[in-house]
């Protein structure tokens, strides 16, 4: 590999889809590697930032297995995070019932303990990438503190609470940029990880609402990420199979690493090719998975 090439990682949202992301950090490692820059969104977001705190991608896989095996464990701390009691329920407060995301973070992210407090502290640069709800525009936040910035990246809304960021209220950065594969374009080689998918069920199937809400946002991100790629393109899209797996599906998480565990081999492949052959013609695209 050329000493002076950049690598830059763009991590797409997809909730439980993204434990998909993990694999591509294992991959880097497997080869010795580490991205000069990571962009994320919502999953992405913290997939990333535990990446760039110096946690390997095998330990990320040791640890979110272990504690989603545990599902006692996790329904317990879901039961003492919830964001009503019964009362707001008998008042018909149920529709605005909303997560803390940071809480989120703290309580169901395994390894968030090592996040540092600033992204000035990360091992690798680090974009995380959120909403700006009444600015109908993107964040891209790079220093500062840490974790209220991927709050606000993970506020799915109707899931979670709209999270500020210098007094301006933001959501999913899935809204605007679900694959931020264009805030890494100075990178030499730019990869990015696409677990976005569509609804999933049967056809002649009234989604409930949740499903409705969420499966909506899908249709949103895919058409957005559809659009950037005819326009621009990132070296290497690594697109796992995990449209059977809603975006809740946590406990599914050794599933979803388990089924798309072949596409690391192919990944290793295309960036060994991209990165010991640098007269390659730049910016074609190579979809893996």
């Amino acid at each position: 590999m050329a000493s002076d090439m950049q690598i830059g990682l763009a991590l797409g949202g997809g909730g439980a889809r993204g434990m998909a992301h993990i694999l591509v950090c294992e991959v880097f490692d497997e080869l010795g590697l580490k991205p000069a820059v990571i962009a994320g969104t919502s999953i992405g977001a913290i997939i990333g930032a535990g990446y760039a705190s110096g946690i390997s991608g095998r330990e990320m896989r040791e640890q979110a297995v272990a504690f989603y095996s545990q599902k006692r464990e996790v329904l317990t701390r879901l039961w003492r995070a919830r964001p009503l009691g019964i009362t707001d329920v008998l008042r018909g407060r149920l529709l605005s019932a909303q997560f803390d995301p940071e809480l989120i973070i703290d309580q169901f992210v395994p390894g968030s303990e090592r996040f540092p407090e600033t992204f000035e502290e990360l091992q690798i640069r680090l974009k995380v990438i959120s909403c700006d709800f009444y600015g109908w525009s993107e964040t891209i936040t790079e220093q500062g503190p840490l974790k209220p910035a991927i709050a606000g990246s993970i506020a799915i809304p109707s899931v979670f609470k709209p999270a500020p960021i210098d007094g301006r209220m933001q959501i999913d950065g899935g809204a605007f940029n679900p694959l931020p594969f264009d805030h890494i374009a100075e990178a030499d080689l730019v990869i990015a990880c696409d677990v976005a998918g569509g609804p999933i069920g049967e056809p002649d199937d009234p989604p409930g609402l949740l499903e409705t809400v969420i499966g909506a946002a899908q249709i949103s991100m895919q058409a957005i990420t559809a659009e950037k790629l005819k326009w621009h393109q990132p070296d290497i899209l690594v697109r796992p199979d995990i449209n059977g797996f809603f975006v809740l599906d946590f406990f599914r998480t050794a599933e979803i690493l388990e089924l798309n565990e072949g596409l690391k081999d192919e990944l290793k492949q295309r960036i060994d090719h991209a990165v010991n052959s640098p007269f390659a013609e730049a910016h074609t695209l190579a979809v893996v998975g």
